[in-house]
């Protein structure tokens, strides 16, 4: 099975590079070539086009920005459908709502292209490792002929449904994580205004059933100001903006995520959006 890319950002460059050290021909493509370019020494074709990058492969793993990103890699000039042909699969591990997922699925079957919905939990490292969780939304038969290939990036894949039902279990995890951030921030800053040691705070934290993996493996870096990203603050201000779009359409009422989003575009405005995501840490202390 030969696979593209198409967005080589940190997700995308990480999920390249264990495809291609899993043994799969990988090509991708990326609108800013420059930033594709340092793939080739492992091995991994640089294309021009999604037009391309279709017609060499099997199937394409679209990680880009939101939905109207994916309509112009795939209906653009140049784009996918431009390079279709018997068999071709498109995987979307972006993150964008359900609806509009369902809706460009709607549009690829009518070019009888099959496409599968397939965020993902866990940063680049975990892409490298091959230990993420890829949730997958699409027919099931389209889904196990790309198994192989989830295999070789994830440590465990669940089917959830339908198109769309991928991307809705995503936004459900992130809007935990965006909250997680927030709450993990204020016992960091009470604990500092209290006179107590943060790490102590996070000590205390990990040793009860109310750690997670963020307090044990970002608590510390936070309380140093680490903010590397492994997931850019203002990337996920663009999935609370997600959130809240599917919440309205759904009908659910998520008060949490909605001041969440609030607090993340505050930070954005004030120069936070691209450091790691737990830098909502570091606003909050400047606030």
């Amino acid at each position: 099975m030969i696979v593209g890319i198409i967005g080589t950002g940190l997700l995308g460059s990480a999920i390249a590079k264990r495809l291609a050290s899993s043994g799969f021909r990988v090509h991708v493509y990326n609108r800013t070539r420059k930033k594709a370019e340092s793939l080739k020494k492992l091995g991994i074709q640089v294309e021009d086009s999604p037009k391309m990058l279709a017609e060499k492969c099997d199937i394409i793993i679209t990680i880009v920005k939101d939905a109207p990103v994916i309509e112009k890699m795939a209906f653009g000039k140049n784009g996918l459908v431009h390079g279709r042909h018997k068999g071709l699969i498109v995987a979307d591990m972006s993150t964008i709502s359900p609806i509009s997922s369902a809706k460009i699925a709607k549009k690829f079957a009518d070019k009888k292209i099959s496409m599968i919905d397939t965020p993902v939990m866990g940063g680049p490292s975990l892409a490298e490792k091959g230990q993420m969780i890829v949730m997958v939304g699409g027919k099931k038969e389209t889904y196990q002929k790309c198994k192989p290939v989830f295999d070789a990036i994830g440590e465990k894949t669940f089917h959830l449904g339908k198109n769309g039902s991928g991307h809705a279990m995503k936004l459900a995890m992130n809007s935990q994580i965006a909250i997680l951030a927030l709450s993990i921030s204020e016992g960091i800053i009470l604990a500092k205004k209290s006179g107590l040691d943060p790490i102590t705070f996070l000590d205390v934290l990990n040793s009860t059933y109310f750690k997670t993996g963020m307090s044990v493996n970002k608590g510390p870096k936070m309380v140093r100001g680490d903010f590397e990203p492994s997931f850019f603050l203002k990337m996920m201000q663009k999935d609370l903006d997600e959130i809240d779009h599917t919440a309205k359409e759904f009908g659910a009422n998520m008060p949490m995520s909605r001041l969440a989003n609030k607090i993340y575009k505050k930070a954005i405005k004030k120069g936070f959006g691209n450091i790691d995501y737990t830098g909502i840490l570091a606003f909050l202390e400047k606030s």
